[in-house]
């Protein structure tokens, strides 16, 4: 079974949005049209952490209260 086949459908929407904005932080203008093999593994890599902090740190809020 795939990641992708496990993931909530309804979340995908809001991950593309947020990696959308993520690479735009980063810099990477139109990551959506982009082609992601010109693209060096760093600046990939990046997109997909920055993505994980910030879902941990809304975890982490959700989890305390706020």
């Amino acid at each position: 079974m795939t990641l992708q086949s496990k993931m909530n459908v309804n979340a995908k929407p809001a991950l593309d949005n947020m990696k959308t904005e993520v690479a735009n932080e980063l810099g990477l203008a139109n990551y959506n049209t982009m082609d992601k093999g010109n693209l060096t593994a760093r600046q990939n890599g990046y997109v997909g952490g920055y993505m994980t902090k910030k879902l941990v740190e809304m975890a982490e809020q959700q989890m305390s209260g706020k």
